[in-house]
């Protein structure tokens, strides 16, 4: 219980600094990791883990966002995914990388990853950028509804040009591998995140640590979909 309550109440961003980021969201899914490793949830019922209480959890927390003027924590943005977020992405892309026993659940319009240029589509599955409370709802599609939401004044080609890359893949398959990869480097693989996340009994830290440097982001990604970096960034 102890390390439930530590995982849900860094789920919500940081009090001191008053920011949030990919490492709070990673909290969040420590906290249904433990739900579900205790026996609490079914293991076979991950998949609504992710399609109701995670998307819940979403639409909260871009509520509070959108509320409060959270800050960015770290400088996620400059990948041109989210200031804040990676997982709805990540796990939005395996959603509609569905099954075959799956697939028909997803709707025809969005079984391509350039559904999400299409401004119909963001407006009849993004909820207006507000992030998936519906159970019906994709996390993908909600994810990029809020980035365009909130990047405004430019083409999102330009506010968020992986995305706009990843749209350009010819499969979920390869947008999920690809962001698998980048969430593996750029948060699981980055000290000033993972410092924050608190291990015990039910996540341990068993691991020996990596002989070699996490590869860069920009190689979580095919040659095809260059990471724009920032100015500064060398």
């Amino acid at each position: 219980e102890v390390e439930l309550a530590a995982y849900l109440t860094g789920s919500f961003g940081d009090p001191t600094r008053i920011d949030y980021g990919t490492g709070h969201e990673l909290s969040f899914l420590a906290l249904l990791f433990g739900l579900v490793k205790l026996g609490a949830v079914a293991e076979a019922d991950a998949p609504e883990l992710a399609s109701l209480v995670f998307a819940r959890y979403m639409h909260l927390m871009r509520t509070l966002l959108r509320t409060y003027r959270l800050e960015p924590a770290g400088s996620h943005g400059v990948w041109g995914l989210d200031d804040y977020h990676a997982l709805p992405f990540l796990l939005g892309a395996a959603q509609l990388d569905a099954a075959p026993s799956a697939s028909a659940l997803v709707p025809p319009e969005l079984k391509n990853p350039a559904a999400v240029l299409d401004d119909e589509t963001i407006a009849k599955h993004g909820l207006s950028g507000g992030g998936g409370s519906d159970p019906g709802s994709f996390l993908y599609p909600c994810a990029v509804a809020f980035v365009r939401g909130v990047k405004t004044g430019a083409p999102f080609s330009e506010t968020s040009p992986v995305l706009h890359s990843l749209a350009l893949l010819p499969s979920w398959r390869k947008v999920r591998s690809g962001l698998m990869r980048h969430w593996e480097a750029e948060v699981l693989g980055k000290f000033p995140v993972i410092q924050h996340l608190k291990f015990g009994k039910l996540l341990p830290a068993t691991w020996a640590p990596a002989a070699n440097p996490a590869a860069p982001a920009s190689a979580a990604f095919s040659p095809a979909l260059e990471v724009t970096r920032a100015p500064w960034a060398k």
